[in-house]
């Protein structure tokens, strides 16, 4: 198995950082954890994960079908965290779409905190 750097863009590899998280073996222990491990999913397609860590009061907004669609169809280049609280993160996601353009989606994101888990509620755009 080849080691890759993980998406999320700290120095360790997938498979120390976020994939565990991705995979369930491991919670998220922050927001910003959970961001981190949310955009490593967008860029290895883990949609079945998106779903499951939006807050179950904002799931009808999103489809595992439009979310997959949107993580396949952009190549996801970097991430940088702009500013964190206990429950909210801002960031910035580089990625290219399908026609080669590049963009910057700019958001400051809600978590919530319930059962042992954190939780994307929504988010502010820029």
């Amino acid at each position: 198995m080849i080691s890759i750097e993980c998406y999320c863009g700290s120095t360790k590899q997938f498979e120390d950082c976020c994939e565990p998280i991705i995979k369930g073996s491991e919670k998220a222990t922050t927001a910003e954890a959970l961001m981190r491990s949310r955009y490593s999913a967008y860029a290895a397609h883990q949609a079945d994960y998106l779903v499951a860590t939006t807050d179950i009061s904002q799931r009808k907004h999103y489809t595992k079908t439009e979310i997959l669609n949107w993580a396949t169809t952009n190549k996801w280049l970097k991430l940088e965290i702009v500013k964190t609280t206990e429950n909210t993160v801002e960031f910035k996601a580089y990625f290219s779409d399908n026609a080669l353009q590049n963009h910057i989606h700019h958001e400051l994101s809600t978590f919530t905190f319930e059962n042992g888990s954190w939780f994307y509620v929504d988010g502010q755009f820029f």
